[in-house]
């Protein structure tokens, strides 16, 4: 199994090996930020509410900023379903864990810690939560067929080993997140985990994360429609950039 353990970059062919050879340190060779994990979390702490209502409104599920304040404050709002309620606060869970886990340098990118992220963010919404899914699904749109189910855990390796060979630690997120939205490894909530994973790795080496903004939603639906055809990344990945707050770079280059 490929092993990734953030912080530095270390990278392991053999299933339980104890020595890890140090391939690379991340670098960010756009706006020449540097990296600072302290700063770059509490930032994404403090944009939570926004990084949740934001996934959510994406999804069609209709919450404002300040609802989602309120939810995450522990008051639940009235006139939303309660289904509706719960995958936000699941949406928060996830977040929470992520960070805690980047915090106490234990966030990987490994099947078994992908699943138990999903466990969190897919709670009562997927087919199956916390686990690949075990059969065919479509993607509405595209005539894009996704991979069938039992080859998922080694285009997951596989996806990992690709992401090893890419230089610059924003290329190497974005990556991440487009494979797993077009391998679709799980039931449901691929595109929100692939951002958990995406962000994982830019805050566990010291760099902001990509929050995707609701009111671009169409610009993004058309161009993923785009990828899932050609699995071309051009187009999605100078999107994606697009979405990182100037005043977070700002910050992060103080």
């Amino acid at each position: 199994m490929h092993t990734i353990d953030f912080g530095l970059y270390y990278f392991s062919k053999k299933p339980g090996t104890n020595i890890n050879k140090l391939v690379s340190i991340m670098k960010e060779t756009h706006w020449n930020m540097k990296p600072n994990k302290a700063k770059a979390i509490m930032l994404a702490k403090r944009q939570l509410a926004e990084l949740v209502c934001d996934a959510v409104n994406l999804e069609g599920i209709n919450f404002t900023l300040p609802e989602i304040q309120t939810l995450l404050d522990g008051i639940t709002v009235g006139g939303h379903r309660l289904t509706d309620q719960q995958i936000v606060l699941n949406q928060a869970d996830t977040w929470r864990t992520l960070f805690e886990l980047i915090e106490k340098n234990q966030f990987e990118i490994t099947l078994k810690q992908a699943c138990a992220l999903h466990l969190i963010a897919a709670k009562t919404e997927a087919l199956k939560w916390g686990k690949f899914r075990s059969g065919g699904v479509t993607i509405a749109g595209t005539d894009y067929m996704p991979p069938q189910a039992k080859l998922l855990p080694e285009l997951f390796e596989k996806m990992v080993d690709e992401a090893s060979r890419i230089s610059d630690i924003y290329d190497r997120a974005i990556h991440l997140f487009l494979i797993m939205a077009r391998s679709q490894f799980f039931y449901d909530v691929n595109k929100r985990m692939g951002r958990f994973i995406m962000n994982g790795l830019l805050l566990s080496c010291g760099y902001p994360a990509i929050n995707l903004p609701a009111k671009r939603q169409l610009e993004f639906n058309q161009l993923m429609l785009t990828f899932y055809e050609t699995g071309d990344q051009k187009q999605m990945n100078t999107f994606l950039r697009s979405c990182l707050n100037e005043k977070v770079i700002k910050i992060m280059k103080e």
